[in-house]
C-alpha cells in the first residue's frame, strides 16, 4: 500500500504542474500536442516534415526529450523551429515540472502550435499529463502490427495515431488494417493518419489537420 500512495502523491502533484502550464500556454493562445512512440518509430522525422510544410504558415515550436545528446534537437533546430532539449539521465518519460522549465527558454509569445517529443517508451509517458491539449501516439510498419494490443493504456490516452513509414509495407509483414481495428476497439474516438516521410504520402492531410488544430476549430 505504501507504494500505490508514494505514486498517487508524485502523480497529483505532476497534475497540478500540468494545470499550471496549460493555461499559462492557453493565455498565449498555443496548442500543444504531446506526440509519444516507441524508439525509431519516427517522430522526429514526422516533426522535421510538418515543420518544414508548414513553414511560413505559423510558428513552431518543440520540446525535445531524449535521454541523453541533443542530437534530435539539432535537427529540429535545422528544420525551422524554435527547440528546447530536456535531458532525462535516465528516466523513461517526462513530467510536467520538465515542461514548466523548458517553456521559460522559448519565445512562446511568438509561437502558435507547440510539440513536446516525448522519450520513446509506450508506457511510462501514457501515464503523466504534460499540460498538453492532445496526445498523439506514432507506430511504424517496421515495429510489428501488435502495439495497440500489446500496450493499450497508450492508445486508450492518445486523440491522434499516426502510422509511419507506410514507403516499407512492402518489405514488412505489417497489417494497416488490424492495426486501426485493434487502435479503434481500445478508443472508437481515435483519428487516424497514414504516412510516409520518406515519400510524403498522407502528410498533406496531417498538416491540414494541424492547421484547423491550431486555429482552434478541432
Amino acid at each position: 500500500m505504501p507504494k500505490i500512495t508514494i505514486a498517487q502523491n508524485i502523480l497529483a502533484a505532476n497534475d497540478t504542474i500540468a494545470q499550471e502550464v496549460q493555461q499559462s500556454l492557453a493565455t498565449h493562445g498555443i496548442r500543444t500536442i504531446n506526440v509519444m512512440s516507441s524508439p525509431g518509430a519516427g517522430k522526429t522525422t514526422l516533426l522535421e516534415r510538418t515543420i518544414a510544410r508548414l513553414r511560413g504558415e505559423m510558428a513552431i515550436g518543440v520540446i525535445e526529450g531524449d535521454i541523453e545528446t541533443s542530437a534530435d534537437a539539432e535537427r529540429i533546430e535545422t528544420a525551422g523551429a524554435e527547440t528546447v532539449q530536456i535531458n532525462t539521465r535516465g528516466a523513461c518519460h517526462l513530467e510536467a515540472h520538465m515542461i514548466r522549465a523548458a517553456l521559460k527558454e522559448l519565445d512562446i509569445a511568438h509561437i502558435n502550435l507547440l510539440f513536446i517529443e516525448n522519450i520513446g517508451n509506450l508506457v511510462c509517458p501514457s501515464e503523466w499529463d504534460l499540460g498538453e491539449d492532445l496526445r498523439a501516439v506514432v507506430v511504424s510498419t517496421t515495429e510489428g502490427d501488435d502495439k495497440p494490443a500489446k500496450y493499450p493504456q497508450m492508445f486508450a490516452v492518445s486523440q491522434v495515431m499516426i502510422v509511419n513509414k507506410l514507403d516499407l509495407l512492402p518489405y514488412v509483414d505489417y497489417d494497416v488494417e488490424k492495426v486501426k481495428r485493434q487502435a479503434l476497439a481500445i478508443n472508437p474516438q481515435l483519428r487516424i493518419f497514414q504516412v510516409s516521410c520518406r515519400t510524403g504520402e498522407g502528410l498533406d492531410a496531417w498538416c491540414e489537420w494541424l492547421v484547423t488544430f491550431a486555429n482552434g476549430k478541432s
